[in-house]
Protein backbone atom coordinates (compact mmCIF):
# COMPACT_ATOMS: atom_id res chain seq x y z
CA UNK A 1 0.00 0.00 0.00
CA UNK A 2 1.04 3.56 -0.88
CA UNK A 3 1.49 5.83 1.97
CA UNK A 4 -0.47 10.00 0.79
CA UNK A 5 1.74 11.55 3.16
CA UNK A 6 2.37 15.13 2.19
CA UNK A 7 5.79 16.46 2.82
CA UNK A 8 6.76 19.37 4.62
CA UNK A 9 7.84 20.69 1.84
CA UNK A 10 4.60 20.42 0.03
CA UNK A 11 2.62 21.52 3.32
CA UNK A 12 4.69 24.65 3.54
CA UNK A 13 4.18 25.28 -0.31
CA UNK A 14 -0.14 24.51 -0.10
CA UNK A 15 0.01 27.17 3.06
CA UNK A 16 1.58 29.79 1.68
CA UNK A 17 -0.40 29.66 -1.96
CA UNK A 18 -3.56 29.63 0.09
CA UNK A 19 -2.67 32.20 2.70
CA UNK A 20 -1.08 34.54 -0.28
CA UNK A 21 -4.36 33.92 -2.09
CA UNK A 22 -6.12 35.00 0.48
CA UNK A 23 -4.37 38.33 1.17
CA UNK A 24 -4.46 38.91 -2.56
CA UNK A 25 -8.56 38.19 -2.76
CA UNK A 26 -8.75 40.64 0.16
CA UNK A 27 -6.63 43.53 -1.12
CA UNK A 28 -8.75 43.04 -4.85
CA UNK A 29 -12.15 42.64 -3.36
CA UNK A 30 -12.69 46.92 -2.22
CA UNK A 31 -11.05 47.58 -6.07
CA UNK A 32 -13.55 45.47 -7.16
CA UNK A 33 -16.64 47.07 -5.46
CA UNK A 34 -15.31 50.11 -5.86
CA UNK A 35 -15.27 49.55 -9.98
CA UNK A 36 -18.77 47.53 -9.74
CA UNK A 37 -20.68 49.76 -7.10
CA UNK A 38 -22.09 52.72 -9.36
CA UNK A 39 -23.66 50.31 -11.64
CA UNK A 40 -25.09 48.19 -8.85
CA UNK A 41 -27.00 51.65 -7.58
CA UNK A 42 -30.76 51.97 -8.32
CA UNK A 43 -31.67 54.34 -11.02
CA UNK A 44 -33.75 57.09 -9.86
CA UNK A 45 -34.80 57.97 -13.45
CA UNK A 46 -38.11 59.44 -14.01
CA UNK A 47 -38.25 61.88 -11.16
CA UNK A 48 -39.41 65.44 -11.77
CA UNK A 49 -37.82 68.11 -10.14
CA UNK A 50 -40.38 71.38 -9.22
CA UNK A 51 -40.21 74.52 -10.30
CA UNK A 52 -41.25 78.10 -9.22
CA UNK A 53 -42.86 78.69 -12.30
CA UNK A 54 -46.88 79.13 -12.41
CA UNK A 55 -48.55 77.39 -15.51
CA UNK A 56 -50.94 80.10 -15.86
CA UNK A 57 -47.52 82.82 -15.92
CA UNK A 58 -46.41 81.49 -19.09
CA UNK A 59 -47.15 82.18 -22.43
CA UNK A 60 -45.89 81.48 -26.15
CA UNK A 61 -42.81 84.03 -25.40
CA UNK A 62 -40.28 81.01 -23.76
CA UNK A 63 -38.90 82.46 -19.91
CA UNK A 64 -36.34 80.96 -18.72
CA UNK A 65 -36.80 78.96 -15.61
CA UNK A 66 -34.31 78.30 -12.88
CA UNK A 67 -34.27 74.94 -10.81
CA UNK A 68 -32.39 72.84 -8.50
CA UNK A 69 -31.42 68.86 -8.28
CA UNK A 70 -31.30 68.18 -4.24
CA UNK A 71 -28.66 65.16 -4.03
CA UNK A 72 -27.68 64.67 -7.73
CA UNK A 73 -25.44 61.12 -6.93
CA UNK A 74 -22.18 61.33 -9.56
CA UNK A 75 -20.49 58.44 -9.41
CA UNK A 76 -19.96 58.26 -5.27
CA UNK A 77 -20.53 61.65 -4.26
CA UNK A 78 -23.87 63.87 -4.21
CA UNK A 79 -24.62 67.26 -4.65
CA UNK A 80 -27.04 70.03 -5.29
CA UNK A 81 -26.90 70.87 -8.87
CA UNK A 82 -28.68 73.94 -10.55
CA UNK A 83 -29.91 73.74 -14.03
CA UNK A 84 -32.06 76.10 -16.29
CA UNK A 85 -35.46 75.56 -18.85
CA UNK A 86 -36.56 77.67 -21.40
CA UNK A 87 -40.27 77.44 -21.10
CA UNK A 88 -43.20 78.62 -22.83
CA UNK A 89 -47.05 77.39 -23.52
CA UNK A 90 -47.55 76.15 -27.21
CA UNK A 91 -51.54 76.00 -27.19
CA UNK A 92 -52.59 74.12 -23.92
CA UNK A 93 -48.95 72.19 -23.94
CA UNK A 94 -46.23 73.06 -21.88
CA UNK A 95 -43.11 73.13 -23.80
CA UNK A 96 -39.41 73.52 -21.69
CA UNK A 97 -36.08 73.16 -23.42
CA UNK A 98 -32.93 72.79 -22.58
CA UNK A 99 -30.46 75.44 -22.77
CA UNK A 100 -27.32 73.90 -23.80
CA UNK A 101 -26.09 74.59 -27.55
CA UNK A 102 -25.65 71.59 -29.55
CA UNK A 103 -22.48 73.08 -31.32
CA UNK A 104 -20.00 73.39 -27.76
CA UNK A 105 -22.08 73.24 -25.35
CA UNK A 106 -22.75 76.80 -24.53
CA UNK A 107 -26.04 78.25 -23.06
CA UNK A 108 -28.35 80.02 -25.57
CA UNK A 109 -30.78 82.74 -24.26
CA UNK A 110 -33.90 83.73 -25.98
CA UNK A 111 -33.61 87.10 -27.90
CA UNK A 112 -30.28 87.36 -26.87
CA UNK A 113 -29.43 88.75 -30.50
CA UNK A 114 -30.48 92.13 -31.48
CA UNK A 115 -31.08 91.28 -35.14
CA UNK A 116 -32.93 87.90 -33.91
CA UNK A 117 -35.83 88.60 -31.65
CA UNK A 118 -37.57 85.26 -31.98
CA UNK A 119 -34.98 83.09 -32.10
CA UNK A 120 -32.78 81.34 -29.65
CA UNK A 121 -29.02 82.53 -30.02
CA UNK A 122 -25.56 80.98 -28.58
CA UNK A 123 -23.20 83.75 -28.21
CA UNK A 124 -20.05 81.49 -28.60
CA UNK A 125 -20.60 80.95 -32.09
CA UNK A 126 -23.31 82.98 -33.67
CA UNK A 127 -25.72 79.84 -33.72
CA UNK A 128 -29.43 80.26 -33.73
CA UNK A 129 -32.39 78.12 -32.98
CA UNK A 130 -36.12 78.45 -33.94
CA UNK A 131 -38.92 78.86 -30.84
CA UNK A 132 -39.00 75.13 -30.94
CA UNK A 133 -35.97 74.38 -30.63
CA UNK A 134 -34.61 73.89 -34.46
CA UNK A 135 -31.61 74.59 -35.85
CA UNK A 136 -31.23 77.16 -38.16
CA UNK A 137 -29.42 75.71 -41.67
CA UNK A 138 -26.20 77.80 -41.75
CA UNK A 139 -25.15 78.49 -38.48
CA UNK A 140 -22.64 76.19 -36.18
CA UNK A 141 -25.68 74.04 -34.08
CA UNK A 142 -25.76 70.62 -35.51
CA UNK A 143 -29.16 69.67 -34.32
CA UNK A 144 -32.16 70.77 -32.43
CA UNK A 145 -32.01 71.64 -28.20
CA UNK A 146 -32.94 68.84 -26.34
CA UNK A 147 -36.74 68.72 -24.92
CA UNK A 148 -36.95 68.63 -20.80
CA UNK A 149 -39.95 66.15 -20.31
CA UNK A 150 -42.48 68.46 -18.43
CA UNK A 151 -45.41 67.50 -15.85
CA UNK A 152 -47.68 69.78 -14.30
CA UNK A 153 -49.02 69.44 -10.47
CA UNK A 154 -51.07 72.09 -8.71
CA UNK A 155 -50.62 74.46 -11.46
CA UNK A 156 -46.82 74.73 -11.44
CA UNK A 157 -44.12 73.11 -13.75
CA UNK A 158 -42.57 69.93 -13.08
CA UNK A 159 -39.27 69.39 -15.04
CA UNK A 160 -38.20 65.63 -15.66
CA UNK A 161 -35.32 63.79 -18.09
CA UNK A 162 -34.20 65.53 -21.38
CA UNK A 163 -34.89 64.17 -24.14
CA UNK A 164 -34.08 64.18 -28.13
CA UNK A 165 -36.28 67.23 -29.04
CA UNK A 166 -40.20 65.97 -30.44
CA UNK A 167 -41.19 69.26 -32.05
CA UNK A 168 -38.83 69.63 -35.19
Amino acid sequence: MMSNKVSRRQFMSYTLMGTGGFMASAMLMPMVRFAIDPVLQESTGGDFIPTSQKVDDLTDIPVRVDFTIKDQKDAWYKSDVSNTAWVYKEGDKVVALSPVCKHLGCTVNWAGDEKHPDLFFCPCHAGRYTKDGNNVPGTPPTGPLDEYEVKVVDGFVYLGVTKPNTLV
